[in-house]
């Protein structure tokens, strides 16, 4: 089952963070009430504080961004949302990149595939700021279903080419004449019975082709401002 990941990844260097004191430094005093504090409550730095401030937005954007994929790949997801951390000057981890894993396989018939290349679309597309990658699933999706477009037009126009050939049996005397002559235990089949057969097959074929694509087709990744 091909699986791609649709999700957030927004730039932040943790290396940037204020570096440890030197030795011979006095340590940080502890913060007032009301004052950004680190988790073991000393005093943060401007810088410091300016960074906190940066990463709780990264945490909440990368955050919502997940719950718009997870909410529009109903039936589609395959676990919820990965985050990835980093550690803030404050102590605390921050969410700077995520992904939900979604099946893109192609369904079993062209109808079905159809249907669900459109849901991938919307649930890759569901942000209000999808990713290049996000925005590469979704074109992927679309190809899917024209691809599946095409091969029901295919099975289409060979169950109409079944109907005329078997109309065309049901109207010619000749045809009327051999169905009811007697036959061989190896006589050919009644009219229409062999174009319904090709249609069968084409079914088959489809139901084929989609496995082996699923064989082929590796996993990608959906991700956001990276």
């Amino acid at each position: 089952m091909p699986i791609s990941g649709i999700g957030a990844s927004i730039a932040f260097d943790p290396y940037a963070q204020t570096p440890h004191a030197a030795p011979g430094t006095r340590t940080a005093k502890p913060a007032k009430a009301g004052e950004m504090a680190a988790a073991d409550g000393s005093r943060l730095t401007p810088e410091q504080q300016q960074q906190v401030q940066r990463l709780r937005a990264i945490d909440q954007k990368v955050r919502a961004h997940e719950q718009a994929h997870l909410s529009a790949a109903a039936g589609l997801a395959i676990s919820g949302a990965n985050f990835q951390y980093v550690r803030g000057p404050d102590g605390r981890q921050y969410a700077v990149a995520g992904e939900v894993s979604i099946d893109v396989s192609p369904a079993q018939t062209p109808e079905a595939t159809i249907d669900k290349a459109r849901r991938i679309q919307a649930a890759a597309l569901a942000p209000a700021d999808p990713s290049p990658q996000d925005r590469a699933v979704a074109a992927a999706a679309a190809q899917m279903a024209a691809q599946a477009q095409a091969e029901k037009l295919r099975i289409e126009r060979e169950e109409a080419e079944a109907r005329d050939e078997k109309r065309s049996g049901l109207n010619d005397p000749a045809s009327l004449t051999a169905a009811t002559a007697p036959s061989s235990p190896r006589a050919s089949a009644p009219d229409g019975s062999v174009a319904e057969g090709r249609l069968a097959h084409a079914v088959r074929a489809y139901q084929q082709m989609t496995v082996a694509s699923e064989d082929r087709r590796p996993p990608t990744r959906i991700d956001q401002y990276a």
